[in-house]
């Protein structure tokens, strides 16, 4: 209260008496329940006169809303807004900003992909005098925002696509009511090792940030290769030290397999795989079907394997099942281990 009583007297000797019982009743309205009395003790003001201020503000309602009531100012002074004082610069700003306009023409919104400071910097350049702060408030007046790029764009949907969704599913009904293993796979992105800035934020002392390396070149990256088994709903999870590479896929492939899979599959001779069609078990990589050859060799077990088409990866099982947790905390996970 002690602050209030500070302002309220701070502000008293500039106010003649209506002013004064009225901004005190305000102040007494905004402290709650008791603010009267409690305005009444700080100030010394009476009972009666603060009510008489809440007549004042009761009266005053919105009598003032939209006139020129207590204006020191002459109507219509002050600085003119940029464009109105410097005629052309509106047309000048929506030609610059025009080739690169990213949305739909009719749409009542659009963007551009160019930076406050380099649309002041070409204005100047034609002779307006234009700093990037007033850039900045220029192309919302002519229906413009400042937006970033947005992964979107997947390629061409394929006329046969359904189609081969429809195949993976069925090859994958089938092994299962064989009791074949069925496993989805793929490899997470790959995460620096050491004291490198993270994404988020953790509660920590005030002021006292974790220090971290100032540059983001690390000397060794973590590669994690998800092995997800959809007819046991488990998952096994192989952290690489080195590139993600195709002879690193089907290894961790055959350690999940010699580890579980002949044990939990005793009498499997066939097992098929789900896996993207990019990275290192792309359906192009001819090491990546060398090494399974080798590993069905070795095994004497057929191996299938169905390729989802490009830009459908994250309908693989191993993205929901998986590494949907694995994202909580990365590193709450050992280099091998099942979850």
């Amino acid at each position: 209260m002690n602050r209030i009583q500070e302002k309220l007297k701070k502000i008293a000797p500039i106010l003649n008496e209506k002013q004064r019982r009225m901004v005190f009743a305000a102040e007494a309205e905004q402290t709650g329940r008791g603010g009267k009395s409690q305005i009444s003790a700080l100030t010394g003001m009476s009972r009666s006169t603060l009510n008489a201020g809440f007549a004042d503000l009761q009266a005053l309602g919105d009598s003032i809303t939209g006139s020129d009531t207590g204006r020191i100012g002459c109507s219509g002074g002050g600085r003119k807004q940029i464009a109105e004082a410097s005629p052309g610069l509106a047309v000048e700003l929506e030609s610059l900003i025009e080739p690169v306009t990213r949305g739909d023409p009719v749409s009542p919104l659009r963007w551009t992909v160019k930076s406050t400071g380099t649309l002041a910097k070409e204005l100047t350049a034609k002779g307006f005098s234009i700093g990037k702060s007033a850039v900045a408030t220029l192309p919302a007046g002519l229906g413009y925002s400042l937006q970033s790029n947005q992964k979107r764009l997947e390629g061409a949907d394929h006329p046969d696509r359904n189609a081969q969704f429809k195949f993976i599913n069925d090859r994958v009904q089938f092994f299962t009511n064989k009791g074949f293993p069925v496993i989805s796979v793929d490899t997470k992105k790959k995460e620096n090792v050491g004291s490198y800035k993270n994404a988020g934020k953790e509660y920590r002392p005030k002021k006292n940030p974790r220090k971290v390396e100032g540059y983001d070149f690390a000397d060794k990256k973590a590669v994690p290769y998800g092995v997800y088994d959809m007819n046991s709903n488990s998952g096994f999870v192989n952290v690489g030290t080195n590139c993600d590479t195709s002879s690193f896929a089907v290894n961790s492939i055959k350690y999940r397999w010699e580890k579980e899979g002949k044990f939990r599959y005793p009498k499997a001779a066939k097992v098929l795989v789900t896996a993207d069609s990019g990275g290192s078990n792309g359906y192009s990589r001819k090491l990546w079907k060398y090494e399974l050859q080798r590993f069905a060799n070795e095994h004497k077990i057929e191996i299938s394997v169905c390729h989802f088409p490009p830009g459908t990866g994250k309908w693989n099982k191993v993205e929901h099942k998986l590494f949907s947790r694995l994202c909580r905390s990365f590193f709450t996970y050992p280099p091998c281990g099942y979850v």
